[in-house]
């Protein structure tokens, strides 16, 4: 379909939303190598769980002022008190079990940072770096694999098809769809 600029983009971006297409056109399936930002997308790919990317993504400045900006030390340094804030805070999502989720996610995202070097690190040495170019998936071996690895370091919301979305939210699986003006042929 041809949207009122000319352009031709991904079925699931919502063309009445200026945020959505933004993010479809400026972020989504371009490679991301820094750990705030690779931190940020898994906070909100976690809270995704059972809703739609557009309903986390309308809360995204919400999200990020109630987070801290997702700043990994504070959002680790989280207590009771700060939880409770997150609990009543209209504005997110406020699901308890996501809320502290956050929490535990980002102390092994910490600890996955020190194995490594960096999460950026660990993200991409699943494909030795390399961006994996598929369509019209919700999950894939390679979801399969990390979101095993999450989970048994004890990450929550880590389900194959949000590591999956996480994955192509980041650019490590670049998925836009057939016609689409930012579609990209595998290279090589």
């Amino acid at each position: 379909m041809e949207w009122e600029d000319g352009k031709i983009r991904c079925w699931w971006a919502n063309p009445k939303n200026e945020k959505y297409i933004r993010y479809h056109d400026e972020e989504w399936g371009i490679p991301v190598y820094d750990d705030h930002k690779l931190f940020e997308m898994l906070i909100l790919e976690s809270f995704q769980a059972g809703l739609s990317w557009e309903c986390v993504l309308n809360k995204r400045e919400a999200f990020r002022k109630a987070f801290d900006d997702f700043d990994l030390e504070k959002v680790c340094g989280y207590g009771e008190e700060k939880l409770q804030k997150l609990r009543e805070n209209p504005e997110i999502i406020r699901n308890q079990l996501k809320i502290r989720a956050a929490v535990t996610n980002g102390k092994i995202f910490r600890e996955i940072q020190k194995e490594y070097g960096s999460f950026s690190n660990y993200v991409w040495h699943w494909t030795k770096g390399e961006v994996v170019y598929e369509k019209g998936e919700s999950r894939s071996e390679l979801s399969d694999r990390m979101s095993e690895d999450l989970k048994r370091r004890g990450m929550k919301f880590v389900g194959t098809t949000i590591i999956y979305a996480y994955l192509q939210a980041v650019g490590v699986i670049y998925s836009h769809d057939e016609g689409c003006f930012l579609e990209k042929k595998e290279q090589g």
